[in-house]
């Protein structure tokens, strides 16, 4: 407000003056002034502030927008309201005063969160994107993190398969550790979240529905991100989520319906065509021929569905008094192509922002509340589904074992085989994994304007997390699992887990923002104090049908407290030359009293060159360019499944290591690894960018270069044998660097009264290299990692000096003249005439180097279209799929049970899980969705907003890589949730 410019002596001058005023009651100079104040739509403006110029008199507009003030005749009266243009009118002796307020394009659309505060868009000095759903195809997302998906280079979103519960793999230019997390710090409405999961729910981000996100705000590189040091190495997203606003309520309500089904399955031999097989490998006599069956049963089909899934939000805001309010309730039933997969999810939040004392104190008050149920289903039955024999029913008419479903017996006992698969119909039919999930996540927040220095602020933000889970898994009484898991065979087995999550916040912090317009400055200081506790408990209790033999049980409890003091100082010249520096003191109980605290400065420096003099002359062509220089240091203690590591622990060895004395076993006591000495892993990075936009914003975008260094890599490596009496330890050893470019664009190529297109396209590359891994830097050390299926200890990846992090290890295939690859044969590497380990070759990553995305959207009257494409490069998946069911003696196991075999690629007479043979280039383009719909604008009278719309989701790939997906985080393809083809419609309805 505009008396804010006033130095605070004249501002105590001006206010005791009018206090002299008052006193003497000069009644004769005075006038009662009435009016109305309205938007721009014409809705009144509840709540909005009515000031007398230069003093603290004021009032506020009604529920209809009316006010009354009596001042001074000759004074000026001030109309404010937050999002909109405040006015100053001269009263010139006039009893009425009406005024429509104007937005605020800059305060509504330009300023973004940088944690603990604001900063307008132009001012960031650090690596800021804001992604706004509103500006994406709505209703297409299930989940948060759907809408992050392709929408700003640096930022790879990998979905954990097609599970109607699943989360995602969030990367901010690549993964910073190797132990600790590499997800980003989540901050919702100021309350940074666990990102760990919650029994019965893996994806932390489910409670938020994407219809009630406002806005994402990524922060990158350490500049932008060291205000929340001790969990900011890998970037911080921060969700707002939407608020209400002045004016009469307004109801929004989305709902869609859609229908999704297997985009494709993988390629396996038949009935027919096994049987064939089996009698050219084995012999028409063989044992092996004999136990084909007479069906044809395509398994794939068997545990694979076509389903209908459904979505409803329905939201209220507006403004009641002057307590501005959004209350919004969200139903999704979401039902997976693998049978018995389903999620069903109810969401509530509201949030309440009023304003008290003049407006000095503003108060911010958000809760959300979730119940979820998920029905999990056995995704063991996918692997199964492929290499089932199909000659075998689903059932076998008059069989008790196994509840009827077919089992492999031995032939001339009926006993059951052990070793041999399980029917993968019966693992989906005869086990039941369910999960209920409540949780709630809640904040306030005071914002209290100093009345003896307007310039300072003071702001308190106390919030929780809680969440109670409870999941019960069952082996249904003589279902063929039994017999195989359970110690007692056939006996059904309840295992019931409970969890109690605690996540307690308290934010405090001064803020001073004052424009020295004398010397061309401004300086915004902010000082703070944070405060936050996690605390879990819960059990696992197992019992034996139908009796509840009790059979195992555990019960834990653990708790991590952080303790952080921070400041930031930003400094403007000539609205030119920007300067930001911050610092943060961060304390974790996870590590001893002696390497407790971090310490995380950062700086960075922004040059608005489109304010210099010497770009007058393209001013008129150019809108924004803006040179960015970024340094910091963040910090990494995150180590998601140990809280002490610094100290000596045991774990009860029950039930996998007990100990026998006599008839009786007795359970052991096993000490934990552990290094008094961790400390905190650093991150540095540098980072320099360029923003810039020109014809009149119609194309705009930015280019950065970061580097990226991460010292002290917590890291869990084996030691050895009797030191420790364990295996492995959680210890400070190694360093890893990411290096990187990213660029995006935006541009309206056409803009006219029918028809409006926009573009976007972004693409990032990322350089990942583990630098140290050891202290005695022996050359030829390495940490394996990436456990495949089949044979026993088997992995395929192995971090290693030199070498991208999670880089695949495995021996160079020898290929014929044909190239067909020969059968155990590799290159001998260090040409010592013997294959072994030595001879090994670390070669690609399962990361991908490029990433790209390409958004388009038309409006055509009413019309509109649109489509988002997306290129992953240079990443590569193991085929594990390929690799279990590819070679001829699988087919048959002497205990009496056979293996089908997938249809594609060469087949082996032996397995050769070591073979880079199975190592693929899994690059692809695919087309996340697809949009079309129609919007009517003006109806009831001008007051309700209808769009409909249809999508498709995921209609195609392309890619040289034969698996079922391409896009497999973790660079082992196995047993992974098949991602579905989704056609969907939806209404959106405003009023």
């Amino acid at each position: 407000m505009e008396h804010m410019n006033f130095k605070p002596g004249w501002k105590i001058f001006l206010i005791l003056l009018s206090g002299i005023f008052l006193s003497l009651d000069i009644q004769a100079q005075r006038i009662k002034v009435h009016g109305n104040v309205k938007d721009s739509y014409g809705e009144p403006v509840v709540g909005a502030n009515v000031i007398v110029k230069g003093t603290t008199s004021g009032t506020v507009t009604d529920i209809d927008g009316n006010y009354q003030i009596e001042a001074p005749k000759d004074s000026t009266l001030i109309f404010s309201f937050v999002g909109y243009i405040s006015q100053s009118i001269p009263i010139k002796n006039r009893a009425e005063i009406s005024v429509i307020l104007e937005e605020d394009v800059i305060t509504l659309g330009e300023v973004v969160a940088i944690g603990y505060g604001t900063v307008k868009k132009s001012d960031a000095t650090g690596a800021v994107t804001q992604v706004k759903p509103d500006e994406i195809n709505k209703g297409m997302a299930t989940s948060a993190q759907d809408l992050l998906v392709g929408q700003t280079p640096g930022v790879v979103v990998t979905l954990t398969g097609g599970k109607p519960e699943a989360g995602g793999e969030i990367r901010i230019r690549g993964g910073s550790s190797l132990n600790a997390t590499n997800d980003p710090l989540i901050v919702i409405d100021g309350v940074p979240v666990d990102n760990s999961g919650v029994t019965g729910m893996s994806n932390p981000l489910s409670m938020i529905p994407p219809d009630n996100i406002e806005s994402f705000t990524i922060l990158k590189d350490a500049s932008a991100t060291a205000i929340y040091g001790s969990r900011a190495s890998n970037g911080v997203i921060i969700i707002t989520t939407k608020k209400g606003m002045s004016g009469k309520p307004q109801i929004n309500f989305n709902a869609n319906m859609s229908v999704s089904t297997s985009r494709r399955t993988t390629g396996v031999l038949n009935a027919d065509e096994f049987r064939r097989l089996i009698a050219e490998q084995t012999g028409t006599s063989s044992q092996a021929y004999q136990l084909l069956g007479n069906a044809n049963t395509n398994w794939q089909d068997e545990v694979l569905r076509t389903t209908v899934s459904s979505d409803y939000n329905l939201s209220v805001g507006g403004q009641y008094k002057i307590l501005p309010y959004r209350v919004s309730a969200t139903f999704t039933n979401q039902n997976g192509i693998l049978k018995t997969s389903s999620m069903n999810r109810t969401t509530a939040s509201i949030s309440l922002t009023p304003k008290f004392f003049n407006n000095t104190l503003s108060v911010n008050m958000n809760v959300k509340g979730l119940y979820i149920r998920n029905e999990f289903p056995d995704e063991a039955a996918i692997g199964g589904a492929v290499s089932f024999d199909p000659t075998q029913p689903v059932k076998v008419p008059g069989q008790e074992i196994g509840n009827g479903y077919f089992m492999w017996l031995q032939q001339n006992t009926g006993a059951v085989i052990g070793i041999a698969p399980l029917n993968p119909v019966s693992l989906l039919d005869d086990r039941s994994m369910i999960s209920h999930v409540y949780r709630s996540l809640g904040n306030i927040q005071l914002d209290y304007i100093m009345p003896f220095l307007p310039e300072l602020r003071a702001n308190l933000n106390l919030g929780y997390d809680v969440s109670k889970s409870r999941q019960w898994n069952k082996m249904f009484p003589n279902s063929p699992i039994t017999y195989k898991e359970n110690k007692k065979l056939g006996i059904g087995q309840t295992e019931t887990l409970k969890q109690l999550k605690r996540n307690q916040l308290l934010d405090f912090y001064l803020n001073y923002n004052n424009d020295f317009r004398q010397i061309y400055s401004k300086v915004e200081v902010m000082a703070g104090y944070s405060w936050q506790k996690f605390y879990k408990d819960g059990s696992t209790i197992t019992t034996l049908m139908p009796d509840n033999e009790p059979w195992y049980d555990k019960t834990y409890a653990d708790h991590l407290q952080l303790l952080s003091f921070f400041g930031r100082i930003n400094y403007t010249f000539k609205d030119t030359y920007l300067l930001t520096f911050t610092l943060r003191g961060d304390a974790t109980s996870r590590f001893s009293k002696d390497h407790r605290w971090g310490t995380f400065p950062a700086l960075a420096l922004g040059w608005k060159i489109i304010n210099e003099p010497f770009m007058q002359p393209v001013a008129n062509v150019m809108n924004e360019l803006k040179l960015r220089l970024g340094y910091g240091i963040t910090g990494q203690q995150d180590i998601s499944d140990n809280y002490f590591p610094y100290m000596p622990l045991y774990s009860m060895g029950f039930p996998t290591a007990s100990y026998p004395f006599g008839d009786r076993y007795y359970n052991t006591l096993r000490p934990n690894g552990y290094d008094p000495n961790i400390k905190w892993e650093e991150t540095t990075t540098w980072n320099i960018g360029l923003d810039f936009a020109f014809l009149d914003n119609r194309i705009s975008g930015s280019f950065d270069y970061y580097y990226r260094e991460t010292n002290d890599l917590i890291s869990r490596i084996p030691v050895p044998a009797g030191s420790n009496l364990t295996n492995e330890i959680y210890t400070n050893i190694g360093s890893l660097r990411n290096e990187g470019v990213e660029f995006s664009i935006s541009s309206k190529p056409i803009v006219t009264n029918k028809f409006i297109w926009d573009l976007g396209f972004n693409i990032a590359y990322n350089s990942n290299k583990i630098t140290k891994l050891n202290k005695s830097n022996d050359a030829d050390y390495y940490i394996p990692v990436g456990g495949i299926s089949g044979g026993t200890g088997n992995t395929v990846q192995a971090h290693k000096v030199g070498y991208p992090a999670f880089s695949y290890l495995l021996y160079e295939q020898v290929y014929d003249k044909d190239g067909n690859p020969i059968e155990g044969l590799y290159v001998d590497r260090n040409g010592d005439g013997v294959i072994d380990e030595a001879d090994k070759r670390l070669y690609k990553s399962r990361d991908p180097k490029v990433v790209m995305s390409f958004t388009s959207r038309m409006e055509y009257k009413n019309f509109d279209f649109g489509f988002s494409l997306r290129a992953n490069l240079g990443n590569y998946v193991y085929d594990n799929v390929q690799s279990n069911n590819s070679s001829y003696s699988a087919i048959y196991n002497s205990a009496g049970y056979l293996n089908n075999l997938i249809s594609r690629g060469t087949k082996f007479q032996n397995p050769q899980y070591m073979s880079d043979y199975y190592l693929h280039n899994a690059g692809f383009l695919r087309c996340d969705n697809i949009t079309l719909g129609y919007t009517w604008n003006e109806l009831v009278q001008n007051k309700l907003k209808l769009r409909l719309y249809g999508a498709v989701q995921n209609p195609f790939v392309i890619t040289k890589y034969k698996g079922l997906d391409p896009e497999v985080f973790s660079g082992i393809d196995n047993n992974v949730y098949p991602r579905p083809v989704t056609f969907l419609l939806g209404v959106i309805i405003t009023y």
